[in-house]
């Protein structure tokens, strides 16, 4: 947290704050290729700048939170481009000071957040398969696949780590397991579709999985369709009894093969009030919103509810 930031647990309490949107679309907008399978995370030893000046937009734009350019950086995805572990280790806690780097150039006059982006296994495979889950691994692998990066995250100290696009129950699993003793909260979003998890899982059993986990301040979903964000917010609310994180995409869906998005935008800032209603208390967007979304997402979180 900045300044006299209270903890982010204490701040959900008193009313919802908004979330950046997505970071790739804004680093590409700015003129940042990001086809390299390390995505964005590619700019933390290439373009350190670019990714500040990314979350400055998002906090200026009205942001609390802004979510680092860790999705994809793992030791794994680094090490296939010959960087070692102690530069990759450096490299993810370097995207938490980069964000808080941000936040300290804002020029906002409120409290302002940070949350460690911690993606799935698939994402580091590159190759869509977190929208899918069921990687074939046991729920210890993953555990072990995960466990090292967040502790280098949770060393850096952000205020929250976002165990973010979960696509499958095995997974979250893995997750609330690694996070235990790490002395940092989390929130833990799952990838949906047609109520269900990417991988087929009913939604009551994926959120059910967050309920006695005293680490997760909060539990929703991300990377999904606006529409497929409407009935989850109000499942997780009731299945989880915490604070809701919702930040869907566009609408547009990801062609893997491609690298491409299709279709058109179904994001309406119309349904900022509807999340608000069923519980949500993170909210933002994610691959293809702006700032200028995230701006009128800002103001309806103002507004009355």
């Amino acid at each position: 947290m900045t300044g006299t930031a209270p903890p982010l647990a204490e701040a959900l309490a008193a009313g919802p704050l908004v979330l950046d949107g997505g970071l790739s679309n804004q680093l590409e907008s700015a003129g940042h290729d990001l086809s390299d399978a390390l995505w964005s995370a590619r700019l933390l030893a290439d373009r350190p700048e670019a990714v500040v000046a990314a979350h400055l937009a998002y906090y200026e734009a009205g942001a609390d939170v802004a979510i680092t350019a860790s999705y994809q950086a793992t030791f794994e995805g680094f090490g296939r481009r010959g960087i070692g572990r102690e530069e990759a280790a450096g490299l993810m806690a370097l995207s938490v000071e980069l964000a808080r780097e941000a936040a300290r150039r804002a020029r906002t006059g409120r409290p302002l957040w940070v949350a460690a982006s911690a993606g799935p296994y698939g994402a580091m495979l590159a190759d869509g398969s977190e929208y899918r889950g069921r990687y074939g691994l046991t729920v210890a692998e993953l555990e072990r696949f995960h466990r090292p990066r967040l502790e280098v995250l949770a060393a850096a100290r952000p205020d929250v780590l976002a165990l973010e696009t979960v696509p499958d129950t095995d997974e979250a699993a893995a997750l609330l397991r690694a996070v235990r003793g790490l002395g940092v909260p989390a929130w833990l979003s799952y990838t949906v579709a047609d109520g269900r998890t990417r991988a087929g899982q009913p939604l009551e059993e994926a959120f059910a999985l967050a309920a006695d986990a005293d680490e997760v301040i909060a539990v929703g979903v991300n990377c999904c369709a606006p529409r497929d964000a409407d009935h989850a917010v109000a499942v997780a609310a009731r299945v989880s009894g915490k604070p809701v994180v919702v930040y869907p995409n566009s609408g547009e869906a990801w062609d893997a093969g491609a690298r491409a998005w299709t279709g058109g935008s179904a994001f309406v800032t119309g349904r900022v009030r509807v999340w608000r209603e069923a519980g949500a208390r993170l909210i933002g967007g994610c691959c293809r919103v702006g700032p200028e979304t995230i701006g009128q997402i800002a103001r309806a979180v103002a507004g009355p509810a």
